[in-house]
Parts: structure tokens; sequence; C-alpha cells
């Protein structure tokens, strides 16, 4: 399996599909916290008949290793680093919840990269009620397995099978605990939202209507931020790559192969 050694991590990766650029620049898949790189199973596939498409699993995460991280800039760094290593200039981030947060990152912080994002289940910043926030934080309490099952549990849409539940579950809680709870608050303090409306790459933002993890609501003060987001949204919970796959896929291939402004 390739991987890149990065300040300390060693980051696994996949590149696959034609290098000539007639499919359009690079798509770059970014998973979510405790997820990995086969997040995108579905899309990965799908894509790499006609472009250029490269996923990783983010340091301490699936296959690759490395300590946490105090912010999400720290995964954006990482995901710099691959792309510089694989001589890709431009390219479309697409980031599923915490991935999303580092797509945004990416943006704010190499527009002239990015030709084009895509959001799938995430937000700008994390807000809570009082008795939200109060609730996660006696959830860090629990023992680490329980913490990981509890939110994991969540973040499937009701009717989703118990059996595939139990396998994300299983996959999250082999992630280290100190990368666990090191993202965990990195995502926690992210913010940028008072600066998306600086972001004029075009924007995708794909949402599940019961995601509980990252709310709507929160996700449409996002996107009302945006000076170019188009937002669908799929009859599914927090886990779009793996819930409505097809459906997911389907939104980003029309999107991606819009006409450039």
């Amino acid at each position: 399996m390739p991987n890149l050694e990065v300040d300390g991590a060693v980051l696994v990766y996949d590149d696959e599909g034609p290098r000539d650029g007639d499919g359009g620049v690079p798509l770059v898949f970014i998973h979510g916290w405790t997820a990995n790189r086969h997040r995108w199973d579905d899309q990965f596939a799908h894509f790499a008949g006609g472009r250029r498409v490269i996923r990783l699993d983010l340091r301490g995460h699936g296959e690759s290793t490395g300590a946490g991280v105090r912010t999400v800039g720290e995964l954006a760094a990482d995901v710099v680093a691959l792309l510089d290593h694989l001589e890709v200039d431009r390219f479309v981030p697409v980031g599923h919840s915490m991935g999303g947060m580092i797509a945004q990152t990416l943006v704010l912080d190499h527009p002239e990269r990015v030709e084009r994002v895509v959001l799938v289940d995430s937000i700008s910043r994390m807000t809570y009620s009082w008795a939200r926030g109060l609730l996660l934080a006696v959830s860090t309490l629990l023992p680490f397995k329980l913490f990981v099952a509890v939110n994991i549990q969540r973040a499937f849409a009701p009717g989703y099978p118990k059996e595939k539940i139990r396998e994300y579950i299983d996959a999250s809680a082999a992630t280290p605990r100190e990368v666990v709870m090191t993202c965990y608050g990195a995502m926690r303090a992210f913010d940028v939202l008072d600066r998306v409306g600086r972001i004029n790459a075009p924007t995708l933002i794909v949402h599940g209507y019961h995601d509980i993890q990252l709310p709507l609501s929160q996700m449409l003060r996002m996107a009302n931020a945006y000076p170019d987001a188009v937002v669908r949204i799929i009859d599914a919970g927090h886990e779009l790559p793996v819930e409505k796959p097809a459906e997911l896929t389907a939104v980003i291939g029309q999107f991606v192969t819009l006409p450039a402004a």
C-alpha cells in the first residue's frame, strides 16, 4: 500500500484513475472522525473510472500511524503534504464530517489550489445548547469503548442494519484513544463560520435529513454564510457515504461535472 511519512506519521493512501486530466482535476476524498478511507469505497470506485481520485487514512486512523492533533489545521497540513508529494496542484476536496472541516480549511488556506468544494454532513462551527454541551462533556467521562459506541450508534438514521453499525463501532474503537479524543477536541474548537463568506470556489453541501451529530439547522446556518453554495438534503443520518452511497455519488457527480464559472 503506498504511504508517505509526514511529521512523525505514516499516511496510507490510494491514488487511482487516469492522469491525463480529461475528466477534470483530481478528487480528494477525506474521511471523518474515527473513520478511514474506505468510508468512500462507493464514490472512489465510481469516479476512478473517469478521473484521478485520491484518498487517505488521516493520521492515527485506519492504517495510518501518528499521534493525535490539537487542531483541524494540522490534519489539513497532512493533506497538503500528500498532494505536494503526488505533484497535485489543483484539486476538489470532498470531505465528510471532520473531513469537511478539513476541506474548508484547505480552501481558506489555499484558495488558488481548490477548484470547488464538496462538504458532506459537515459544518463550519460546532455550537451547542447548554443541555447538549453538558451531555457531550459527560459522555467524555464514559469508558472509551462506550464513548465511541454511543457516538457512532447515533450517527446512523433509524433502520440502518444493526450488524453494520456494530462493524463501524468496532472499527472506530480500534482507533487509538489519544487520536480519538484529541480529534474530538479539535472538532469542538473548529470555527470558520465568520470566514466562509470569503470562499469563492463553488461549493456543494450535502446533508442527511436525520443527522443528529451535526444537526441540519447548523448546516443551514453555514450554507447561508457561503456566497456560492448548492445544498442537497438526502433522507439519511450522519453517515451519508455508506447509508445512501448511490444517491451521494450521483449528487457529487452532477456537481463536479458542471462547467466551471
